[in-house]
């Protein structure tokens, strides 16, 4: 008996990935079907932007990284030192692959380590050698005419699990919270653990109430995202208070501005939630606000001095 590969090669990208210490077709890529990644979800994955060839915040990330595999149980495959050379040399690929000049390269290299491979077991195997998996895509920045309008987003229940903390492939939570807004036309998913604010599906969530910028405190109900310590060091660059608390349902729908972090949206505002506007009580309701502006502003200066090459 021999299986044919039935997926249609076309839908996948004529790119160069990493997998098991070797550079290869993403088309040709294979795995195990008793891989501990296909069969339970069991890995971790990193998410890192490219801008100007140079990944950002990518100390930042390894650290990430190590934390979860470190509540796994899996050991790092790489010192930090030849993740980031793994990385140069994908996106050198990438960039290659697309004609592109890799100085002014923008991507985002995702980074998968699962278990490895072993009989179907729910017990942790610890002496398996874990599968590494690479692939490039091209940065999407959000276009203009949303940034200047901000996105519409809807309001949910937490119903995910309480390790939510680690960067897990274990992801039908966030694909059941991501499918609620998809499916009225939203953005997001805000969720919410009884009263208290959490995250949103993919997305970390900010409020502005009276100049301060407001998040929920890092702990186990949510993935601390790498813009957590980066609009930390914005605030403090551009003296703007800052506050790790709890926040209410009342107080995000109360507030003068809502925000959205993450690798792919880098910073945005928030328009709508459940069709409400924001900031209904300030002079730009449904408008992105004054601290986003700064914000945003401020996130790409960090992004020229942390990436641009020098002239």
């Amino acid at each position: 008996m021999s299986f044919q590969n039935t997926t249609p090669n076309s839908n996948i990208p004529d790119t160069i990935c990493f997998l098991n210490g070797e550079f290869g077709p993403l088309r040709e890529a294979k795995i195990s079907v008793l891989d501990r990644g296909f069969i339970f979800g069991d890995g971790v994955y990193e998410v890192v932007p490219i801008y100007y060839g140079q990944p950002f915040r990518f100390e930042q990330h390894m650290a990430r990284l190590d934390r979860s595999l470190a509540e796994l149980r899996i050991p790092n495959p790489y010192t930090t030192n030849e993740w980031l050379e793994l990385v140069h040399q994908l996106a050198t690929h990438f960039a290659q692959t697309s004609h592109q000049n890799i100085t002014q390269s923008q991507q985002i290299i995702y980074i998968q380590i699962s278990r490895g491979v072993a009989p179907r077991d729910h017990a942790m195997t610890l002496n398996s050698i874990p599968t590494v998996f690479m692939m490039a895509n091209p940065f999407k920045p959000i276009a203009e005419e949303i940034r200047s309008s901000g996105v519409k987003c809807v309001s949910a229940q937490d119903f995910r699990w309480e390790k939510a903390h680690i960067k897990s492939t274990s992801l039908l939570g966030a694909v059941f919270a991501r499918q609620i807004s998809a499916d009225v036309g939203a953005t997001e998913t805000i969720m919410f653990r009884g009263d208290f604010l959490s995250e949103a599906s993919s997305s970390n969530v900010w409020i502005v109430k009276n100049g301060t910028v407001f998040a929920p405190p890092k702990d186990n109900l949510l993935l601390e995202g790498i813009r957590y310590g980066l609009i930390e060091e914005i605030c403090v660059s551009q003296r703007i208070p800052f506050a790790l608390r709890k926040i209410t349902k009342d107080e995000v729908f109360n507030a003068d501005e809502v925000l959205l972090s993450s690798a792919s949206k880098e910073v945005i505002s928030v328009a709508q939630i459940d069709n409400q506007l924001t900031g209904a009580n300030t002079d730009h309701p449904g408008q992105p606000g004054p601290i986003y502006k700064k914000l945003h502003q401020a996130y790409k200066s960090f992004i020229d001095k942390s990436c641009m090459p020098l002239q």
